[in-house]
């Protein structure tokens, strides 16, 4: 399980066998069953998860005490709470699994050891997290700048893989409208 996330990593940085060694020491391995949590809210976020197999969604429920998900994660990517993560303060999301999933969780108290021994890996996560900021921004862009319709269609073309394993009313609280109207969307096809 531990080479899926080497492998990851040396896309960016390259690690040795010493340094992957070191690694492996503050590594922890979790399945979570589908629909399991892996955080819920008012819990502290103590770990960031790579998912080796799976898939994940972090969500929060709104006002009206609908289910809001604001990202997804498939293997080869991270999620967190990253305000509860890095300041151990209460969250305010779930993380929970959208299918039976294996991840690999490195928790907050061995970043700063980690760091220190392994430096290269500073650089790693801050490509990580830029990358994530990134498709933030384009998420929060689509979803003042698009149709549903639109959002659902480009979705669609650049990750078509969620499409196929995401549950419906998943996918359409993600993309900011209801089931139903993904269905309508689905159906015009």
């Amino acid at each position: 399980m531990g080479s899926a996330l080497h492998q990851h990593i040396n896309k960016f940085i390259n690690l040795n066998k010493d340094e992957q060694e070191i690694l492996a020491s503050f590594l922890q391995f979790i399945s979570v069953k589908k629909k399991g949590f892996l955080l819920e809210q008012g819990q502290t976020c103590r770990s960031n998860y790579f998912v080796v197999k799976g898939c994940l969604r972090l969500y929060f429920i709104d006002l009206k005490g609908t289910k809001q998900t604001t990202q997804f994660a498939i293997e080869n990517w991270w999620i967190t709470d990253l305000t509860s993560f890095l300041f151990q303060e209460q969250s305010e999301f779930y993380i929970q699994a959208a299918e039976s999933t294996e991840v690999i969780a490195i928790e907050n108290h061995h970043y700063d050891e980690m760091f220190h021994k392994l430096p290269k890996l500073e650089r790693y996560f801050r490509l990580i997290l830029q990358k994530n900021h990134q498709a933030s921004q384009r998420r929060i862009k689509f979803l003042y700048s698009q149709t549903a319709e639109e959002r659902y269609r480009n979705f669609n073309r650049l990750f078509p893989e969620f499409v196929q394993r995401v549950p419906q009313y998943m996918l359409a609280s993600y993309l900011g409208f209801t089931p139903e109207f993904l269905s309508k969307i689905r159906a015009k096809k």
